[in-house]
């Protein structure tokens, strides 16, 4: 073979690989909520550049539209820790550029970033990485409202101690299996625990079912935790016996868990007819929501206007490639403050 035949070939080969790269970037910041050109670069797209990546930190922005949280007033957009533990919904490649970008102190700085855009309240998850963000945000001056995550009450009081969180709600999908299994006591008595060491105490669920449930019977509970996708629907059939689907299913980056497109309206039904605050979560449907801003704000808009006046909502963030901090607060500024939606009567 002559030199200038190999020499073509790696240069083919060169070529594909900076087109497989290109795709991967555009596929991934498409899944995130950016273009394909603001994956490759915010300032090639002429999107704005996170203030992560910044010199000057953001400046302080107006707060927020708020509500009441027990004794507490915070924002109605508060940060989730998804992204932050590597938790994307959309496969192991996203979950590994998550979880190393958000490597510490970036997870501090962004904390604080969202703080001075006017989020006042992050919910998190127990983890290493959570607790060396939390002490280091509150070591530099944040002011910020944890809301706690959890399950298994045999490690609650250890945790509350270490991490000091204003509140904490028994885990979501802990809580669905619960549900399922007949042990919706233990749910109980986790509440009752919580309250036992001074904290607001509040329960998650994917079933509305479950929330609804809840309600009914009463719980002294303070605040619910609603996603707006039952996501553990596939889990709990498989627990079941049941097989959903046949043999020509389709391929899924993320099989175990279902967004449906009618499932936010049935969360936000739950939500609306219940006392207590409620914080919807997974609105932009883990990233499949995300096609473009447009999409974005639309999600935002039915969030903030389907769930109730006093109710929140909680979104994970990425701004690797763009200023996504800086944009949801902009959304709830502008759709957090809107009358609540109403159905419309029968004619």
């Amino acid at each position: 073979m002559s030199h200038q035949s190999i020499d073509r070939r790696d240069k083919e080969t060169v070529e594909l690989a900076s087109r497989r790269t290109f795709l991967a970037a555009a596929a991934l910041g498409t899944a995130l909520g950016c273009s394909g050109r603001a994956a490759m670069g915010a300032d090639a797209a002429g999107a704005p550049l996170s203030p992560l990546d910044r010199k000057e930190p953001r400046p302080q922005a107006e707060p927020l539209p708020s509500i009441k949280l027990g004794k507490y007033q915070i924002s109605r957009l508060l940060v989730g820790a998804n992204p932050i533990n590597g938790y994307s919904y959309l496969g192991p490649h996203v979950d590994q550029h998550m979880k190393q970008w958000f490597e510490p102190p970036r997870s501090v700085e962004f904390l604080l970033d969202c703080e001075r855009a006017g989020v006042t309240a992050h919910q998190f998850s127990d983890s290493p990485r959570a607790r060396i963000t939390l002490h280091e945000a509150r070591r530099r001056g944040s002011k910020m409202l944890f809301l706690a995550l959890e399950s298994g009450r045999e490690k609650l009081t250890e945790f509350v101690r270490e991490t000091r969180p204003a509140a904490v709600a028994h885990h979501g999908g802990v809580t669905d299996i619960k549900f399922a299994q007949g042990k919706a006591q233990e749910v109980h008595d986790y509440v009752k625990a919580v309250h036992d060491l001074g904290l607001l105490a509040g329960v998650s669920a994917h079933n509305p079912d479950n929330i609804k449930r809840m309600a009914d019977e009463g719980w002294e509970v303070d605040y619910f935790m609603t996603c707006f996708y039952f996501v553990t629907r596939k889990r709990l059939a498989e627990m079941a016996g049941k097989k959903e689907e046949g043999e020509n299913a389709p391929l899924l980056v993320d099989p175990h868990h279902s967004f449906l497109r009618g499932d936010p309206d049935a969360m936000t039904a739950v939500a609306r007819q219940v006392s207590q605050p409620c914080f919807g979560f997974k609105i932009l449907a883990a990233g499949r929501q995300c096609t473009n801003q447009d999409v974005v704000r639309r999600a935002f808009r039915y969030a903030l206007t389907r769930l109730k006046p006093s109710d929140g909502i909680i979104v994970g963030m990425f701004p690797w490639a763009f200023d996504e901090v800086g944009a949801n607060a902009g959304y709830t500024r502008e759709y957090g403050v809107l009358p609540p939606w109403k159905p419309a009567r029968p004619i």
